[in-house]
Parts: structure tokens; C-alpha cells; sequence
């Protein structure tokens, strides 16, 4: 598949199961990351590898915040269940730090960049992922097992495996409806 092929036909799966991403595929998914734009290069991000019995612990972790938030007896147990929804997941932090030229939107967003990188390195090695924030992104139990510091943030969870079926191709768009050209 080539670059342009795999850009543009960009999907997420949510079914995944085993095997995940390792060796040189999980290294080539990680340096894909590290290549996000990085103005000044700041290097703002930070990686969690989950998988295995890691992923028990983040069960807890989600179940815990669920059930300190209040959240109904059937909410608590899907916070449980979420890590079990692939077979490995990477948390990708920004690390926010106060710069005189590059804002915290800046470095969120090259989080970001991060994120989606990685998700195409995954697809273009034969895996596939999805990206997922929810309220356990934004969660202060979450972050503080999670070990964040000062303004981090976690940008997302990007869940990786092998399709479990075949992921439904993402509706093509109108370009039209999106681009507005200035060419006077």
C-alpha cells in the first residue's frame, strides 16, 4: 500500500484482537510518532505500552475513577471492560511546558500529530487501531495512576490489534464542502 493509498483510505477498527504490535512493527509505529511535527523541537509527548497484565491494571484504574465519579452499576463495569477491547494500547501524553514561542496548543496538537501517525504506521504494517479519548482522557484518578505531571494531558488511547473483521471503509467526502480557495 502506498502512502498516499493508506492516507487517504484512513480507517479506524474497533474489533481487534491478538496479535498486537511488537518487535520492529511496534518499533516502526513508535519512530512513525516520534517524526510528528515538533515546532521547536520540544519532543512533548510520552508513551504508555499497555498490554498483557498491564491491562488489568488499567481495567482498575477505569473501574476505580467510574466508581468515584458515580457512575450507574452498568457504567462501571464498562470502564472495566474498555482496556479488554484490544491487545494492546498506547496512551500518548502531551507534555506540556511553558515556552515563549510555543503554546500548549501547539504541543497538544503535535500530541496529536503523534497519535495519528502511529495509527497509520499500525495500518500500513497490516494492523489496524482506533483512537479514543472519553472522559478516561480527561479523568484526574486516571492521570495521577497514569503518573502525569504539571499540565500533561492524555491525548488519546490508540488501541491496536488485528481486525477481528473487516473495518467498514470510511465514507468518502465532498471535498468541495470543506476547501474555500483565496486565488485573487
Amino acid at each position: 500500500m502506498d502512502a498516499i493509498d493508506l492516507l487517504i483510505n484512513r480507517h479506524s477498527c474497533n474489533q481487534l484482537s491478538a496479535p498486537a504490535p511488537s518487535g520492529e512493527a511496534l518499533d516502526n509505529i513508535i519512530n512513525a510518532g516520534l517524526r510528528a511535527p515538533d515546532h521547536g523541537a520540544l519532543t512533548p509527548w510520552r508513551f504508555i505500552i499497555t498490554e498483557g497484565e498491564g491491562l488489568k491494571t488499567l481495567s482498575r484504574y477505569f473501574q476505580d475513577a467510574a466508581f468515584n465519579l458515580g457512575k450507574a452499576e452498568k457504567d462501571v463495569l464498562k470502564a472495566a471492560n474498555a482496556p479488554f477491547r484490544a491487545p494492546q494500547i498506547i496512551t500518548v501524553i502531551a507534555r506540556i511546558e511553558d515556552h515563549p514561542k510555543i503554546p500548549e496548543s501547539e504541543q497538544l496538537m503535535s500530541a496529536g500529530c503523534v497519535v495519528m501517525a502511529m495509527q497509520m504506521a499500525a495500518q500500513a504494517q497490516g494492523f489496524n487501531g482506533i483512537w479514543r479519548t472519553g472522559w478516561f482522557a480527561y479523568n484526574d484518578h486516571i492521570k495521577q495512576k497514569l503518573e502525569l505531571e504539571g499540565k500533561d494531558e492524555i491525548v488519546g488511547f490508540l488501541y491496536l490489534g488485528t481486525p477481528d473483521v473487516s473495518c467498514k471503509k470510511i465514507r468518502q467526502l465532498n471535498t468541495d464542502c470543506f476547501v474555500t480557495r483565496m486565488d485573487n
